[in-house]
């Protein structure tokens, strides 16, 4: 059942909780969910509490990405009164300049949310230079809400059109042509919502349809369509165990190369919200024993990447601007299985 009052989040809170003490290697997407259902049940300290577990250093193993922490730290501080303290993240998080679009867009809108919008528009222009290479066509998924959020924030301050807002109405427009980002960002839509005037209601809730439709889409898909990487080690343990997968994985250059040309496929397709997901012998061995079934069967192999792409371990494809390769050859994805494809 899908939570509504302050119970059921608590409820679920505390369901991720158990299934975090059950699944330690997922602890870090499975708490950052129970600290969002915290968050909207108005248990913001125990929220708080969750997002300085995962950022403590006596913990075992680090958050895979502490930005992304640090952001949700900083927007639920502030909310919950501790403002001086939710600056210094973002602070720190500016300073760090993460290449994952996610704690960006946060602390962005956290700094809109409380009228701090010269300091928005400035964090979203941070952002987008961090991420995006100048003369870039193809506007990574992850990105494209940056694009949308600096376009809202230099409506809300009279600032005219520049080459990002460009791009994001290109964006826009290709998935939603009938309304224009223009519209959907007017600082006077507000008062619009009040009028007695029959034409401008229609026209508005025209406006709103098409926001619905976009936020649908982004949630019809909570998690990335993920393509399975094995590391070179691992597909030698995996191949030596079971010869019969062979046939899947000729070498394991080869499946670097698939890996890629798959991507790229989906994406010439119209696909978005691409991922990567790291795949290890017992991870997968304990997947095939709970579907009841065999490691050498080829059919669990894309099950088993959706799995993990659904327990929040997904690394977005393609990399930001100077991030290294998924491959993990240490080598700038542009530099590496990026090559082919910026040509």
């Amino acid at each position: 059942m899908r939570p509504d009052t302050p119970a059921d989040h608590i409820a679920e809170a505390e369901r991720l909780l158990r299934t975090a003490e059950q699944y330690p290697e997922d602890a870090e997407p499975l708490l950052l969910q129970a600290a969002a259902h915290l968050e909207l049940a108005g248990e913001r300290g125990r929220a708080s509490t969750l997002y300085d577990r995962l950022l403590s250093s006596e913990r075992p193993e680090q958050p895979e990405n502490p930005q992304l922490v640090k952001a949700l730290q900083a927007a639920n501080l502030w909310e919950y009164g501790h403002e001086a303290e939710a600056r210094a993240l973002i602070n720190g998080i500016r300073t760090a300049a993460p290449t994952e679009a996610a704690p960006w867009e946060i602390i962005a809108e956290t700094l809109e949310h409380h009228d701090e919008l010269e300091a928005s528009h400035d964090c979203f222009t941070a952002a987008l230079s961090t991420l995006l290479a100048d003369g870039d066509e193809d506007v990574p998924y992850a990105t494209r809400s940056l694009l949308s959020g600096r376009h809202r924030v230099r409506r809300l301050l009279g600032l005219p059109h520049d080459a990002w807002d460009s791009t994001a109405d290109r964006v826009h427009t290709a998935h939603t042509p009938d309304v224009t980002l223009d519209e959907l960002h007017d600082p006077n839509r507000l008062w619009a919502l009040g009028s007695d005037n029959p034409a401008e209601l229609k026209a508005e809730i025209a406006r709103l349809r098409s926001e619905l439709g976009s936020y649908r889409s982004a949630l019809s898909r909570p998690f990335p369509v993920a393509v399975l990487h094995w590391p070179e080690a691992e597909l030698t343990e995996l191949l030596e165990a079971y010869p019969a997968l062979s046939s899947e994985y000729p070498s394991h250059a080869a499946h670097l190369s698939d890996i890629e040309t798959s991507l790229r496929d989906l994406s010439a397709t119209g696909t978005e919200n691409l991922g990567i997901v790291t795949a290890t012998v017992p991870s997968y061995e304990a997947f095939a024993a709970s579907e009841q079934s065999s490691p050498a069967n080829t059919d669990l192999l894309p099950q088993y990447a959706t799995t993990l792409a659904a327990r929040g371990r997904a690394t977005s494809w393609p990399p930001a601007k100077g991030a290294p390769c998924w491959c993990g050859s240490g080598t700038a994805y542009r530099g590496c299985h990026g090559v082919e494809h910026l040509s």
